[in-house]
This record gives C-alpha cells, sequence and structure tokens, in this order.
C-alpha cells in the first residue's frame, strides 16, 4: 500500500511497484484515510509519506503498527532530518528512504522490508544505531515488584544477539544455516516472550544487556 499526498507522485510509485511484480492493494491521500484503508486491506508493507494532511505519517505509523504488529512500514520521505529518521523508527518503521531513491532501490527496500529486514538510506543506518546505544545508555526504568524474567532458548537468545549487533534476517539466517523463515519465527516468539513490539524495543533490549558485544 502506497501513501502520500501528492497524486502524482503517489501514482508513480504505485505504477513502479506494480510493474516490478507487487500486488498494490491500496493508496491513500491523508493520515486518516490511510489507517482505514490499510486496516481494511491489511497489506504486507506500507510505503508511507511523513508530511500527510489530517495526521502526520509517524501517528499513521503508530496507529498501525500497533494494532498490526506483522505490518511492515517503509517510510518515503523527502526528509533526511535525523530528527524525522529516529521519530519514524521510534514508531515502528522498519526502514527509512529518502524520495531521491531510484526506482531499483525503491523496489530492492520494499522487498526486504517485507522480509522484516530494515532499510535505510545509505549515511542513516549508523544515525538509528548510535540512538539505539543513547537510548541504552540511559537509566532503566525502576523493575517492577518481584519481576518475572523471561526464558529465552539459547537459539532466540543467539538470534537476538545477532539483531542487536546490526545483521539483516537473511545474514543471521546464513550465519546459523536456518531458514529466514525459522529467523523470523524466533524474533517474533522473542518479541512476545518480552512482551516487546518492534524491533527497535529488541534492539534497545539487548544492547541493555551487552548482547551486542558478547
Amino acid at each position: 500500500m502506497v501513501v502520500d499526498d501528492h497524486p502524482m507522485w503517489r501514482d508513480a510509485v504505485a505504477r513502479d511497484l506494480a510493474e516490478s511484480g507487487f500486488d498494490v492493494v491500496a493508496t491513500a491521500g491523508d493520515g486518516p484515510q490511510a489507517v482505514r484503508r490499510a486496516r481494511a486491506a491489511v497489506p504486507d508493507v506500507l510505503v508511507l509519506d511523513l508530511n500527510l494532511p489530517g495526521m502526520p505519517g509517524v501517528q499513521v505509523c503508530k496507529e498501525l503498527v500497533g494494532s498490526h504488529p506483522a505490518l511492515r512500514v517503509l517510510v518515503l520521505s523527502a526528509s533526511g532530518e535525523h530528527a524525522d529518521v529516529l521519530e519514524a523508527v521510534k514508531s515502528g518503521a522498519t526502514g527509512y528512504l529518502l524520495k531521491s531513491a531510484s526506482t531499483q532501490q525503491l523496489t530492492d527496500a520494499v522487498r526486504s522490508t517485507a522480509a522484516g529486514d530494515p532499510v535505510f538510506t545509505p549515511g542513516l543506518a549508523g544515525l538509528v544505531l548510535g540512538e539505539y546505544r543513547r537510548l541504552a545508555s540511559d537509566p532503566a526504568p525502576e523493575a517492577p515488584d518481584d519481576p518475572k524474567v523471561p526464558h529465552l532458548t539459547d537459539r532466540e537468545t543467539e538470534v537476538l544477539r545477532l539483531v542487536a549487533k546490526g545483521l539483516s534476517y537473511k545474514q543471521i539466517a546464513e550465519r546459523l544455516v536456518i531458514s529466514h523463515r525459522t529467523v523470523q519465527n524466533h524474533v517474533q516468539n522473542t518479541l512476545g516472550k518480552l512482551q516487546l513490539h518492534n524491533r527497535v524495543e529488541l534492539v534497545r533490549y539487548a544492547i541493555e544487556r551487552g548482547l551486542d558485544d558478547a
């Protein structure tokens, strides 16, 4: 599904994706419309602009990812401002691509996003990882009384460690000699056990525990 408030740009992106073999199930031109249509169409990937009338793109992302955790969001924006990138990722976006990207870069990014792998315009990935580390260095919230520490299997912990190191699901699968789908299943199981909602929170959890340096 493609969301952008400029009709010509929206139609062009939808056409390019359709010509590349994707099934474009819906489009939308403003925030509220995007939420309604995405809930009805249930796309696998949402290609989302941030500057939308009615509701900003980050709020659209929060609402949809919050209610549909399996949805992958690829932000396609004209803004490369660090604050916009970080806000989008914190809202649940899997990737962030600038509108200066080529059609091939866009189609590759959509495929990677669909697989759950983070995609960023060059230069932005380091920014996001740096923010993960900054968040991990902040004081952790007070633990509740009688906390129950969830138990992860050895393989779930191994996958979590590699996610924290910044490896894509494909790279993790190759390193552990398992299928891409198995990696995704381990990540989803871990998210459920830890009561986390997305990869951003998962990486922060791992870095807080030093798993990225293990």
